[in-house]
């Protein structure tokens, strides 16, 4: 019986939200993690426990074979996407050593600058002036943010908070060349398996930089905390994938760019109330950086909804283009 459109418009809410939930907290359990593990060995550990329960999934469901099909240069840009994910993991784990977790997941909002970036250089898309728009107010909204930085009157040492800006921009980086080398893959193999084959590549390279022995003497709490942290890889981008299959993509992208604002609140909300103290700490913005903040959410979204309208309107001018030829 198909769903109604109320039906698709609540699972889609529901899913949203589960992955904008998930994300948003991440930062804090990364954060949590940093007193009984490194980055390189969580991340390790979050590889791993994705691999083998997507291994065994793919596995009941008799999805393997696509591999067999791989070429020689297939396998070496699955290999190199895998590589840009280590880095995207442990480098956005490692910023969150000098950034707040609200702050951080903000400033990976340039992701879809670099994303655009991307694909002008790769695959010659065309970057129209709204969309350049869009990320003129994003750096500009970023710019806002961080004033009390770049006036010297922030809260802490600037030069951390720009070092963890700076791991935060290789985390995006990394992220957007891995999104374009896994563009490559789409007609060779499920976005299931492009994940499945990264997760045990990861698992098995990064074993011998990884420090596993750390993990043993985790207490009650540690342990439930690198629990949330492998749940999220699974869960978040699971309910990322249900979303898409009830939503448009640019509904889900709009609501995806709210991540930094709801793990902003929910980091504000552990310090107001005293959890984790001297963890988790205020970010102390004032009114000028929130306005800032809104700059950057709103300048994501935006061009979400313009890249839509945009590719509709080139869909529809493409066949008058053929009939005038």
């Amino acid at each position: 019986m198909p769903l109604t459109s109320r039906q698709q418009f609540l699972y889609g809410l529901f899913f949203c939200s589960l992955c904008v939930l998930f994300w948003s907290t991440l930062p804090i359990a990364l954060k949590l993690s940093g007193d009984f593990s490194d980055p390189v060995t969580l991340t390790w550990l979050r590889f791993s426990v994705a691999a083998l329960v997507l291994l065994a999934w793919q596995i009941q469901q008799g999805k393997l074979k696509e591999f067999l099909t791989l070429s020689r240069k297939d396998w070496v840009t699955l290999l190199a996407a895998g590589s840009l994910l280590i880095i995207n993991y442990s480098s956005f784990a490692w910023s969150l050593d000098y950034l707040h977790p609200g702050t951080a997941q903000l400033s990976f909002q340039v992701a879809p600058l670099f994303l655009a970036l991307g694909g002008l250089v790769f695959f010659k898309e065309k970057v129209r002036l709204q969309q350049w728009a869009c990320f003129a107010v994003l750096a500009v909204g970023m710019l806002t943010f961080f004033h009390p930085v770049l006036e010297g009157k922030a809260v802490g040492d600037p030069n951390t908070i720009l070092t963890g800006f700076l791991i935060v921009m290789m985390s995006a980086m990394a992220w957007c060349l891995y999104a374009l080398l896994q563009k490559a893959l789409f007609s060779k193999l499920s976005p299931t398996n492009i994940l499945l084959g990264i997760y045990v590549y990861a698992m098995l390279v990064m074993l011998p930089f990884s420090q596993p022995s750390e993990l043993l003497s985790m207490n009650q709490f540690e342990f439930w905390v690198a629990a949330f942290c492998c749940l999220n890889t699974l869960v978040a981008y699971g309910s990322l994938a249900k979303a898409m299959g009830y939503w448009q993509t640019v509904q889900v992208s709009a609501a995806i760019a709210l991540t930094p604002v709801i793990a902003f609140i929910i980091t504000e909300a552990c310090v107001q109330i005293g959890l984790w103290q001297g963890v988790i700490q205020s970010a102390h913005a004032d009114a000028l950086s929130l306005f800032g903040m809104a700059l950057v959410v709103g300048a994501a979204i935006s061009v979400q909804f313009i890249t839509a309208a945009l590719n509709k309107r080139q869909a529809k001018l493409e066949p008058l283009e053929t009939s005038a030829a």
